[in-house]
């Protein structure tokens, strides 16, 4: 039989006996050899494909024959038997469209993309692109500057509901053409904010990178924009949100106003419609917010000025803006750094070309500006009111989800705590004090810069009913209600009596870490020394020194000593109620400081304005709290020891609906026995003692009366079940530009010779009070049940003799000894045992520092607190930035 016309091979599948079966019709009739004994692989796998000469080509593999199948040069034997074989080729000229996996290759090969399939997707890729830019580019629209004046008002309703004011949204500006913008200032903010102006497309790639890559991981979408970019973004009003989509769009129209625009068209829109702070948009409402002229009249150093505020008029604006950040926006950190990135601006201007060195050198001080209100609804104490609820809002964003963006772009219904009832006869009393007393034409030594700062908040709550921030927001710019700086003197030892009400003193025979656990709670009737000139000790009955090895003497208001000798016992409630320094300074030290730090805190102080906390006189007010937190902190012992957090907005509401409702938090910061018994204490002060000029016709009443060092401050803060109030008083020059402001004495102010918080405080206090309460029925403190033990009723050794109260107990600043006076530390040889009273060290000589000297008053008094390096500055100049005092602890708000 002819080659060409053998009968092909049976499949594989066939098994041997098909093989033999094929064998057995040969002519040979030989038996059918092994499959491979012959050598030919197609004898085995029948796959034969031609090669030259008639030959039947054979392969080496399976695989092999399979790839020769496909590219058509043979069939696979058994591929026409149905059901025969392990698969079908394609077709000889038929291909997918997309050939992946690639049919025509094996293994790892076969998973590659070819060079077409990716070029193809590129193509396809970039050119969706294009298409997607093209048609951004086609739909957005050249912003107009004259729509970024538009905006919605806030509207702020009073607790009752009725409408407050409608503020906000309203936009300060007006439009001036380029010419009337000077070239200074355009250089200024192209030094400052984009070099290369002139030169670039309008986007900043890398900043649109960062932007991105910050969005990405949940931050902020700031940075690196470039005056275009800016322009379109203070342009494109209906939406600010920091999302991808927004800031594409922000992208297609910067990159139609760079392509489009003149770049002089887009500098004077970006400088007309950029934010300058006090609602001035634009440069010539920033010109009159801030130096009272008009924009073409600037000169280098008042444009290098304003362009410094562009980067946010928080943290630039001299004037600062305690009320959003009392720590950060101060008005000494913003002008420190206001003129640190003036002078910047001005060294780049010369840089670049755009000013010269002598021109420059003229420029080295910030210039004289103003700070004036311009919207004269916010005047009186709305201005206050609004200043607190809208920090309230934006301090406490992660609550409201309400950013100052958010604010400023309008559209808020706000619903407020203050009862204007109350706010008007807080003021009506503060005036009425001021009319009848102050007289700064008559007496200009001593009545001129007298300020007043009121709050009041209901103790049920932590609302926020009134304030008082001072005589118009539009004149008097510091929210006197809030964080001012001044010490509130022995309106602290209330904190002091809690903290050994609470935890007790310490055992004086055991070791630091024992006594912190073994103690004993103190009664109300427990005696303390109220000798003047005390020489102050440790609990365990040493000495106290400070880090130079200076002791402390305390000294009582008028340097007068109370109790009977030898020992000049007094129990607490005498001690509380004649505001005794030495007893109360003895019986913080005898607790441990770090417990009536723990005990103001919990009661609503915030740690932040606390100061001096590791020298004695902390115990008698060397911290600088603000009304509204005093007025909290109080309402905490008229709650029988529950806290709430003082808050100024109830609810916010918008077009969309309600966005934020106030929930009340309590907190059990002291037990009911304790607070009750605080409670019981200070109304004895009120009844019999320092504070009866606050005393109310029909209710009880309980408070504390407090003054400072030089006689700098003066509180009362007092309480009814219904309602807490703090009343501040002080002399604070109100002239921004004078430097290194200061407290003032108010010796014979008012035409006293000494003003306590006894006098006018505690006058204005009850007039207020009395007005605030009508139509509410007197309801009576709960009755506090016994605490504690009489401690130091023992004629014997026994807790540390206390110091009583005087305002003026703070120590003197550093306590500077004389040779006579400093003496070695003492040894336990000279040491007396603790609450011995008649027991004298051989070095009791006297203390090296005084604790305090001032003279005279009903009222005690605290001495001036230790130098800045020992406490951390207690906060001598306002508004230094030692101790907020605020009310949410940032924004005090």
């Amino acid at each position: 039989m002819s080659e060409h016309r053998r009968k092909p091979p049976q499949p594989q599948g066939g098994g041997r006996a098909a093989a033999r079966r094929g064998q057995s019709g040969s002519s040979s009739g030989r038996r059918a050899a092994p499959r491979g004994a012959t050598g030919s692989p197609s004898d085995s796998y029948g796959s034969g494909a031609r090669g030259s000469g008639g030959e039947e080509r054979t392969y080496g593999s399976r695989a092999e024959a399979r790839r020769a199948a496909q590219r058509g040069g043979g069939r696979r034997a058994g591929s026409t038997g149905p059901g025969r074989g392990r698969g079908r080729a394609a077709p000889p000229g038929r291909k997918r469209i997309i050939d992946y996996p690639r049919h025509d290759k094996d293994g790892w090969r076969r998973w590659m993309p070819s060079w077409k399939l990716v070029s193809g997707l590129c193509i396809a890729f970039f050119g969706s692109l294009v298409a997607v830019a093209g048609i951004g580019y086609a739909m957005v629209d050249v912003p107009n500057v004259a729509l970024t004046a538009t905006a919605q008002n806030n509207v702020y309703y009073w607790s009752d509901g009725s409408q407050m004011v409608a503020t906000g949204g309203e936009r300060n500006r007006q439009i001036v053409s380029l010419a009337q913008i000077p070239e200074e200032m355009r250089n200024a903010v192209i030094s400052q904010e984009n070099k290369t102006f002139y030169e670039d497309s309008g986007i900043d790639p890398k900043g649109i990178a960062r932007a991105v890559f910050n969005m990405a991981r949940g931050g902020e979408t700031q940075g690196g924009s470039t005056i275009t970019q800016q322009y379109v973004k203070n342009a494109m009003l209906e939406d600010q949100s920091q999302t991808v989509s927004r800031k594409f769009k922000e992208i297609f129209v910067s990159i139609k106003v760079g392509a489009t625009e003149p770049k002089d068209k887009i500098l004077k829109g970006y400088l007309n419609s950029a934010y300058y702070g006090r609602g001035a948009y634009g440069i010539q409402a920033a010109s009159r917010a801030y130096f009272n002229k008009d924009a073409i009249d600037l000169n280098a150093g008042e444009c290098a000025f304003l362009s410094a505020v562009l980067k946010g008029a928080t943290y630039y604006d001299p004037a600062g803006a305690k009320s959003i950040d009392p720590v950060g926006a101060t008005p000494e950190k913003n002008q420190e750094r206001l003129l640190r990135q003036m002078q910047d601006t001005l060294d780049k201007m010369v840089e670049y070309g755009h000013l010269s060195a002598e021109e420059r050198a003229k420029y080295t001080k910030l210039p004289k500006w103003q700070n004036p209100r311009s919207n004269t609804a916010l005047s009186g104490q709305i201005g206050y009111l609004v200043d607190l609820a809208k920090a309230y809002i934006v301090n406490n964003s992660e609550e409201t989800g309400i950013t100052a963006n958010d604010l400023e772009k309008g559209g808020y219904s706000i619903y407020t705590t203050f009862d204007k009832k109350k706010v008007q006869a807080l003021e009506k009393s503060v005036k009425k004090v001021y009319k009848e007393n102050i007289k700064p034409k008559e007496r200009p030594e001593t009545d001129t810069h007298v300020q007043f700062g009121g709050a009041s908040v209901d103790p049920a709550t932590g609302a926020i009913k009134a304030i008082y921030g001072g005589v118009d927001a539009t004149e008097h710019f510091t929210n006197n209600a809030d964080a001012t700086g001044a010490q509130v003197g022995s309106t602290f030892k209330p904190f002091v009596l809690a903290a050994a009400m609470n935890w007790g003193v310490r055992n004086p025979d055991l070791d630091p870490v024992q006594a912190q656990d073994e103690r004993t709670r103190v009664s109300e009737k427990s005696l303390y020394s109220g000798k003047n000139k005390l020489k102050i000790r440790n609990y365990d009955g040493t000495i106290w020194q400070n880090e130079k090895g200076e002791q402390w003497e305390q000294v009582n208001d008028g340097d007068e000593t109370y109790g009977s000798p030898p020992d000049y016992k007094i129990d607490l409630r005498e001690a509380m109620r004649e505001s005794v320094n030495s007893s109360f300074v003895q019986l913080g030290m005898d607790v441990g400081l770090d417990k009536v730090k723990e005990a103001a805190v919990d009661a609503g102080i915030l740690e932040s304005s606390l100061a001096g906390t590791d020298y004695p006189s902390f115990s008698i007010g060397t911290s600088n709290p603000s009304a509204i937190r005093m007025a909290g902190a109080y309402a905490t012992f008229a709650a029988s020891g529950k806290q709430r957090e003082p808050f100024s907005v109830k609810k916010v509401t918008s077009k969309d609906g309600t966005v934020f409702t106030h929930k009340t938090e309590t907190e059990q910061a002291f037990t009911a026995q304790v607070a009750d018994n605080v409670t019981d204490v200070l109304k004895t002060v009120v009844e019999e003692g320092t504070g009866t000029n606050a005393q109310l016709t029909g209710r009880e009443v309980a408070g504390k009366t407090g003054t400072t060092d030089g006689n700098k401050s003066a509180w009362f803060v007092g309480y009814t079940p219904q309602l807490s109030t703090a009343i501040s008083m002080f002399r604070y020059p109100d002239d921004e530009s004078i430097k290194n402001r200061q407290f003032l004495e108010m010796f014979g102010t008012g035409g006293q010779e000494k003003i306590h918080g006894a006098s006018f405080p505690s006058e204005i206090f009850a007039d207020y009070m009395e007005d605030a309460l009508k139509g509410q029925a007197p309801k009576a403190f709960p009755t506090p049940e016994p605490i504690g033990e009489i401690v130091n009723d023992d004629p014997a050794p026994t807790p540390t003799p206390s110091a009583t109260e005087t305002e003026e107990a703070t120590p003197s600043e550093t306590p500077t000894p004389t040779e006579t006076e400093t003496t070695p530390a003492p040894t336990e040889t000279a040491t007396c045992r603790p609450f011995d009273f008649n027991c004298e060290d051989e070095d009791d000589s006297g203390g090296t520092g005084s604790g305090g000297a001032d003279i005279g008053g009903t009222d005690g008094g605290v001495t001036s607190s230790p130098t800045a390096t020992e406490s951390g500055d207690a906060g001598n100049s306002r508004g230094n930035g030692n101790g907020d005092g605020g009310l949410f602890g940032g924004p005090a708000g």
